[in-house]
């Protein structure tokens, strides 16, 4: 049995699907505030850009983006996981 056999055999479908759509609903309203971040941004002139840019809360949230975008990959093989646990749809042409 591998590793990816325990994992499976851990969730089952219902609860990977919750768990995924609770991730993919967190990432989304992550992006949204990336662009809310970026837009304020924007509108703030070059002196306090540049002293916002310089703290440890700007430093922690290019830090946090960085880690996401590496999370990327899990999330990408826990969906191939939840394929897996899909129970098999009955063939509606029966």
């Amino acid at each position: 049995m591998t590793p990816e056999d325990n994992t499976t055999q851990d969730l089952d479908f219902a609860q990977a699907q919750l768990a995924y759509s609770i991730i993919e609903n967190l990432i989304e309203h992550t992006r949204i505030v990336s662009d809310l971040i970026a837009l304020m941004a924007q509108v703030l002139d070059e002196d306090t850009t540049k002293a916002l840019t310089h703290t440890p809360t700007w430093t922690a949230y290019l830090d946090s983006r960085r880690s996401l975008e590496k999370t990327r990959g899990d999330i990408e093989r826990f969906a191939e996981i939840l394929n897996q646990l899909r129970p098999d749809e009955p063939n509606e042409s029966s």
